[in-house]
């Protein structure tokens, strides 16, 4: 065994057989919230480590953890006041449920983005919100978009002050809160009957208001979760270790896209796998953003971990992304791939996992002397053979 963990046997049990679902999370205990990030960094990116305890759970390196979260109540009780509620008014949540609208708000439904319905109805209560109509119209969804980015429903409700409803017409126009699932940062073979999660705490400011904007789920796991975690697994077949021990594998994670990569170094340290590993990442500062980077050197020194490769784009005048690095290791990345290596991807989907796309078929052209068609050709077989493996979001 490689890398001197220990190792945990944990019994293969499904959701049913553990009685915790998406229908019946488990109320998990948060045992460790420790900030990643260091002082000066523009970020607060945190590693959390959550007890799962006598749940019977289990993942494997790849899956997600579904996280049932609360709302800020600071911002519920601005939204009460705002409306002239008490809090106490019963109203139906989505379930059926006869609640109080201070529960179902902090609860039951999503009160940091607008919903359709929302903007439906504030003009029929306003006549000044108008408008919002139009913005509704499917020909102006970029205009729609620019004007509810940083916007939340306070926001909307302060904007046009004769929009005022009973609780139960307020909790129709609402969409039901829904859990949000964070890749797993570890391999239960290492951490037994727990579970690490490596999140970007969402913290900003909006042109809307003064008022600081909070993540719902990163804040509730940062800020709110002590009184207890609602957690189920979701599994995620298609982001698996190779079966094949002697396989290579290449990683790129920036950012909070190192969670899995964690998971799979833990994994293929307690399986003694023999195959190389080969880990990208990037973030904006080597000083103060460099996640878990103590335990990649020390898996770097085991043999665990093959090279580990960085892109820190502001520690330079000229940004440097992941996607540079691997254009700059063509050759040997191009060795790897022809060896039967695995090349996985985990982040940013909207710029990042192009970028990387990109960067891959400039590997595949430069390093491998293919013309532009038969670089798509060599990335689309390696897609089916399952070789490719995205986890983005």
């Amino acid at each position: 065994m490689r890398g001197n963990l220990p190792i945990y046997s944990t019994p293969m049990s499904t959701e049913s057989a553990s009685g915790y679902s998406r229908k019946n999370p488990f109320p998990a205990k948060l045992t460790v919230n420790q900030r990643l990030t260091a002082e000066g960094s523009n970020k607060d990116t945190r590693h959390f480590e959550i007890s799962l305890e006598g749940s019977g759970l289990t993942y494997e390196v790849g899956d997600s953890l579904g996280v049932f979260a609360t709302n800020d109540p600071e911002l519920v009780e601005l939204i009460l006041a705002n409306q002239g509620f008490s809090g106490d008014e019963p109203v139906t949540n989505p379930d059926g449920q006869t609640v109080t609208i201070r529960q179902a708000l902090t609860k039951d439904y999503v009160i940091t983005e607008p919903a359709k319905q929302i903007l439906q109805a504030v003009p029929l209560k306003d006549e000044s919100a108008a408008f919002l109509n139009d913005l509704l119209d499917p020909g102006q969804k970029a205009s729609l978009d620019d004007y509810l980015w940083g916007r939340d429903i306070l926001d909307v409700l302060e904007e046009f002050p004769a929009a005022k409803f009973t609780p139960e017409e307020f909790v129709k126009v609402l969409r039901k809160l829904q859990p949000r699932l964070y890749s797993i940062a570890s391999s239960q073979k290492a951490v037994g009957e727990a579970v690490h999660l490596t999140v970007a705490v969402v913290r900003y400011n909006s042109k809307a208001s003064d008022r600081l904007r909070k993540g719902v789920c990163s804040t509730f796991l940062a800020e709110r979760s002590e009184a207890g975690l609602p957690v189920f697994t979701h599994t995620a077949k298609h982001f698996r270790v190779p079966e094949d021990l002697n396989a290579p594998v290449i990683m790129v994670g920036p950012g909070t896209g190192i969670a899995p990569f964690r998971a799979f170094l833990q994994e293929r340290a307690a399986t003694g796998a023999t195959g190389k590993n080969w880990l990208f990442f990037g973030e904006q500062h080597a000083a103060t953003d460099f996640f878990y980077r103590e335990e990649f050197e020390k898996y770097q020194e085991s043999g665990v971990l093959t090279k580990l490769t960085t892109a820190f784009s502001r520690d330079q005048a000229e940004k440097i992304y992941v996607q540079h690095r691997l254009v700059e290791n063509a050759t040997e990345i191009y060795e790897w791939l022809e060896a039967g290596g695995y090349f996985y991807v985990c982040g940013d989907a909207k710029n990042m996992a192009k970028d990387v796309e990109a960067a891959l078929h400039t590997i595949v052209e430069k390093a491998g002397g293919k013309t532009p068609e038969q670089a798509k050709e060599y990335i689309e077989e390696f897609k089916k053979a399952k070789r490719y493996r995205k986890d983005v979001y």
